[in-house]
């Protein structure tokens, strides 16, 4: 019994199994661990990839839905359009903006390394291996480009500031700018909104804006204020009984002010223009003394017994007889040819002596303005456009070797010839006038002429800062006897509207008052006989 006992206590002593039973505790919680991680990554496969990021927008490890409402989110923001310091929110939805999350979603599950095995992409997610690079998906949106462009329209219609218009000044017969300005441009800012748009952050565009400048006025606020000139006086310019009609050219750039410069005249003597023209053409050796006499007197002073004369030297050299009426059509047809078509002479002018031989020459045809009538005298017509036509291809011909030169490229005219015009004519000092309306001592180049009824003068100014320019005017008004206090302070007026514009530096704010009552007499302007020198018509006064 004794043996008995000793067996059964040392069975009782026998250690339990810890070590295998510890193994089998590892390898069981290895295994769930195992599965644990394998039910999460089966479960991480409905999830984007943790590498990826969408049209600039993290969504790694978010299911679909997820990223769909996080992509929503920042490209639903609206974007921030400053003009100058005014912010305008300009929302997605206005332009029709849509992303396609679809597509960009599915571009994003494919970057997912389909080609590799189950396992091994486990095996990538317990290493952590995803997450290393990121790969990012480019934004898939479109929206409505025309809405675009008009929503930047309908912005910059209530925020750009146009420069604002020139003004005159009728007491100063000057003009001033305009306010400046400032313009959003549109084209410039279309793809700037456009970035902004496809950007989920730092959606703020500042709109170009380019700064309009002041207006300073231009050739048509000149034809504006002598308009309004001319009514503030009390002349109706376009009326039933008084017609105004201005040329204006600039001869740096062309451009014109033609207010009715086609209606009909009475060209007075401002048609001895026409004379001094073609006797030019027929010279064909210097100008003898005689005849240089001639041309001044019936240039400055008007004479019409010494423009008569001209006029039978013009029809000697044609026909070799000293014939008025053949001077008459020469004078008629170079004239049309040279562009003044509604201006003629076809009668001597006349001297009120006895004896004289009168009669006329047929009037070619012209096209003058049929809408307004000034009793033009019927054999003796012009029209303010005419006469800056004529003064402006003698200036091309003198300046440039153009003009008449080119109208008769046969050697007919030479740029001294046509220089020795303008000369003779810069001596008519009659003080009033266009001469009246631009400063004491500038060059004006002109001829003059006036009637009962009506007032003219044509031709060049050549102020000092070199902006020359063509002007003539003619003004009308139904009357048995002219005042000179009527008509003529309106022709200065205009003359110094003119001379304003083209030489603003030095304006004349008011009206000059150093004039005499009316012109002064040729003689104290008309050079005498033997001294009389067409390339330098004032040298008589120096001996030079």
């Amino acid at each position: 019994m004794t043996v008995t006992g000793l067996g059964t206590r040392q069975r009782r002593r026998r250690r339990l199994p810890i070590i295998q039973i510890f193994s089998a505790l590892m390898i069981f919680g290895a295994i769930g661990l195992f599965v644990i991680e394998l039910v999460g990554f089966s479960q991480q496969q409905e999830r984007l990839p943790a590498d990826v990021s969408v049209a600039g927008v993290r969504v790694g490890n978010l299911l679909p839905r997820e990223a769909t409402t996080y992509l929503d989110e920042s490209y639903s923001q609206p974007v921030v359009l400053y003009y100058h310091d005014n912010p305008i929110l300009l929302e997605p939805s206005a332009v029709g903006f849509r992303s396609n999350n679809e597509v960009m979603l599915a571009s994003a599950r494919s970057t997912r390394d389909v080609e590799a095995s189950f396992w091994l992409r486990f095996f990538n997610y317990l290493l952590g291996r995803e997450s290393e690079a990121v790969v990012d998906i480019p934004l898939s949106a479109d929206y409505q480009q025309n809405l675009l462009e008009q929503y930047l329209r309908d912005v910059a219609a209530r925020y750009d500031r146009t420069a604002g218009d020139a003004e005159f000044d009728l007491q100063t017969l000057t003009l001033r700018s305009g306010s400046g300005g400032y313009v959003m441009d549109v084209d410039s800012a279309i793809p700037l909104v456009d970035a902004a748009l496809r950007r989920p952050d730092n959606r703020i565009v500042q709109l170009p804006i380019v700064e309009a400048a002041a207006q300073s006025g231009n050739i048509d606020t000149l034809k504006n204020m002598i308009t309004a000139y001319l009514d503030s006086q009390g002349f109706i310019y376009d009326g039933q009984t008084s017609v105004g009609s201005v040329f204006i050219m600039d001869l740096t750039t062309g451009e014109e002010v033609n207010i009715l410069g086609d209606v009909a005249f009475s060209a007075a003597s401002t048609a001895k223009v026409e004379i001094l023209i073609d006797y030019f053409r027929h010279l064909w050796f210097p100008v003898p003394q005689d005849e240089a006499f001639l041309m001044a007197n019936s240039l400055l002073c008007s004479n019409n017994s010494s423009s008569n004369l001209m006029m039978e030297i013009i029809g000697d050299r044609v026909s070799g007889q000293r014939d008025i009426f053949v001077g008459l059509q020469d004078m008629a047809e170079n004239t049309q040819y040279i562009g003044a078509e509604n201006s003629y002479i076809t009668a001597p002018f006349v001297l009120g002596i006895e004896g004289q031989q009168l009669g006329s020459i047929p009037a070619p045809q012209t096209n003058p303005n049929p809408n307004f009538s000034t009793d033009a005298d019927p054999y003796n017509q012009t029209t303010a456009e005419d006469m800056g036509t004529m003064f402006e291809m003698i200036y091309d011909c003198a300046n440039y070797g153009s003009g008449l030169m080119a109208a008769y490229p046969d050697g007919e005219f030479t740029q001294t010839e046509c220089r020795q015009m303008l000369e003779l004519m810069s001596a008519n000092d009659l003080l009033r006038l266009l001469q009246g309306g631009i400063p004491v001592g500038v060059r004006i180049s002109h001829k003059n002429g006036w009637i009962s009824d009506m007032v003219g003068d044509a031709g060049i100014v050549f102020p000092p800062n070199g902006h020359d320019y063509v002007i003539a005017v003619y003004l009308w008004e139904q009357a048995e006897f002219q005042d000179f206090n009527r008509l003529w302070p309106l022709v200065e007026g205009v003359s110094r509207a003119a001379w304003n514009y083209f030489s603003p530096e030095t304006p004349l704010v008011a009206p000059r008052v150093d004039l005499p009552e009316t012109a002064q007499a040729c003689d104290n302007f008309l050079p005498p006989a033997d001294l009389l020198d067409l390339n330098n018509i004032n040298g008589w006064r120096s001996g030079s």
